[in-house]
């Protein structure tokens, strides 16, 4: 894979500038062919991991293809994320690919986490359909969003809500206290199992959805109340995110991952420690992000307004993301070209050794058949 090149891009984006300190809000790395100059480029992006690096650039960038590992404003910093900025930035970066890198076909990857993000970029470059950030007003830029040719997920979570909710913890009994346990809930407690009864499965989603629910409803009472105080917002944390019921029964949503691992190890230690998923959040990220009323990161309504061909393609083995979030991610599209593929690997694709390269020559194949030059 010697034949690629790479160059660090850093720009403002039409609602932020450069940083007092020097930084750009948007920065990535640009891969690209040594030897000729890409027509077609994939861009990746996180609400909050940095995705420059992303594992996939040079293995694209090897095979002809264009690879814009982006990040926006919001990298390393999830804890003030807005999504109408964030879509903002990840346009800066597509605008980019078309102005300064000479691209004629836009290819969107949704990867991971940033699956969502990258769906809600497309649909919304289709047509602003968001309501803004309560106390916020929508920016006017979003309207100079310039829609992708082509969408690609890849071991995908179908919404940024959807994932925390089956993550969530119900056996939280105070938000204000780590510690505290509801044992009759508590998918560690070895009488609940694993495995789960059907009974304690259908009781334990209805009150994961049920604190997500009982948080957004604080948020906004608690946005009134600093209101009444001259107050714009303010912070909180969230414990307890590692209590997925597929982390430990590999009978719910069966597939090739190894029962009792997370993405950080062991589920257990994992919930019960200071490390998580939106474990630090304003009342606005919290609304905008990870709530199943109000934020516009959930999946579906995206992936319904896609109509441009898509591949979806899902590890059989990764430990968060399960064949039935890929199912339905295929599903959600709306294009009548569409195609989902399965494929050996954990969610990194760091196993088998040639997960990787099997993949780039999945997408590169694909992309073939997709060739609008």
């Amino acid at each position: 894979m010697g034949n690629w090149q790479r160059e660090f891009v850093s720009i403002e984006s039409s609602t932020s500038t450069r940083h007092g300190a020097g930084f750009y809000p948007c920065q990535g790395l640009y891969y690209s062919s040594s030897n000729k100059k890409p027509k077609t480029a994939l861009i990746a992006t996180h609400y909050n991991i940095d995705f420059s690096e992303h594992y996939l650039g040079e293995y694209m960038a090897s095979r002809g293809y264009g690879f814009l590992g982006w990040n926006t404003r919001f990298r390393g910093n999830e804890g003030f994320f807005l999504l109408e900025h964030a879509l903002i930035d990840i346009g800066a970066g597509i605008r980019w690919l078309k102005e300064k890198a000479g691209v004629e076909q836009l290819v969107i990857l949704g990867n991971s986490g940033g699956g969502s993000l990258m769906g809600a970029y497309q649909s919304q470059a289709l047509g602003i359909t968001i309501t803004p950030t309560p106390g916020l007003s929508l920016p006017e830029e979003l309207n100079d969003l310039i829609a992708a040719d082509l969408y690609i997920s890849l071991c995908a979570h179908i919404g940024r809500p959807e994932v925390l909710t089956a993550w969530l913890d119900p056996s939280v009994i105070d938000e204000m206290d780590p510690a505290s346990v509801n044992p009759d809930l508590n998918m560690y407690e070895p009488v609940n199992g694993p495995p789960y009864s059907e009974e304690f499965i259908a009781c334990y989603r209805s009150a994961q959805q049920a604190r997500n629910h009982k948080i957004t409803d604080w948020c906004h009472s608690e946005l009134s109340r600093l209101k009444e105080n001259r107050m714009f917002d303010r912070a909180f944390n969230l414990y307890r995110t590692w209590a997925d019921l597929r982390l430990m029964d590999g009978a719910i949503d069966p597939s090739n991952r190894e029962v009792g691992k997370c993405y950080v190890g062991d589920p257990k230690a994992a919930n019960f420690s200071p490390r998580g998923i939106g474990l630090t959040n304003t009342l606005r990220t919290w609304l905008s992000m990870w709530s199943l009323k109000d934020s516009h990161c959930r999946g579906t309504p995206h992936l319904n307004r896609i109509t441009q061909p898509a591949l979806v393609v899902q590890s059989d083995a990764d430990t968060g993301v399960f064949p039935s979030d890929a199912k339905a991610i295929y599903d959600a599209i709306g294009a009548e070209d569409k195609h989902l593929e399965m494929i050996e690997g954990d969610h990194y694709l760091q196993v088998p050794d040639n997960a990787r390269a099997q993949v780039a020559d999945l997408i590169t194949d694909w992309l073939k058949g997709h060739d609008a030059h």
